[in-house]
């Protein structure tokens, strides 16, 4: 058996169809899980930050290198072994009924969560931050009665002022202008 750790890699991609399916298909190959995925815009137009969490051993590199090849991946990096910022966000109905209800808003407040549905019956409960407190908060309020949840998977980013991607996309001056039409954010490989 494979000893598996978990990696985070962050991949800079075209935002177009179809390079989610052929992104996941690489690790699919490889018989590799993953086990969070989050898509989502960018700081550069057309391009999407793509942030994934796999069960993996050293061949984890190898496929990395293999979808830095993709046409659609700009930049592609295993972060696990950086400084980093990750959090994710989990959404969390609980029943809640008159005797219930005070302590689950309590259980929220101490983790800075919040109340953004109120039911007689449920709450809804937002919660942010890393894997292990929305472990431990869902943990406390299964006792109550979880009626349903879902989370974003992990997001991440590099601590200080490095670009988790930079090497293709760092622009050359400030400003909402810095990007000239001409000329695409990143170079093409």
């Amino acid at each position: 058996m494979r000893d598996l750790q978990k990696h985070t890699i962050i991949a800079l991609v075209e935002d177009r169809p179809g390079v989610l399916n052929r992104v996941a298909n690489k690790w699919r190959q490889r018989g590799f899980n993953i086990e969070s995925l989050a898509v989502g815009h960018s700081e550069i137009p057309g391009l999407s930050r793509m942030t994934f969490v796999v069960d993996a051993n050293t061949d984890a590199d190898q496929v990395v290198k293999q979808l830095d090849k993709l046409a659609d991946i700009v930049e592609i990096r295993d972060i696990s072994a950086d400084d980093k910022v990750s959090r994710e966000m989990a959404l969390i109905k609980v029943r809640a009924d008159a005797r219930s209800r005070s302590l689950i808003i309590e259980i929220a407040h101490i983790f800075r969560a919040e109340i953004i549905d109120v039911d007689p019956e449920s709450l809804i409960v937002e919660v942010t931050g890393t894997e292990d407190k929305i472990d431990a908060m869902f943990n406390l309020l299964k006792s109550y009665g979880v009626v349903e949840m879902v989370r974003t998977g992990s997001v991440s980013l590099l601590r200080g002022p490095t670009a988790s991607t930079p090497s293709r996309h760092v622009p050359e001056k400030e400003g909402p202008d810095r990007y000239e039409e001409s000329e695409p954010p990143y170079s093409s490989k």
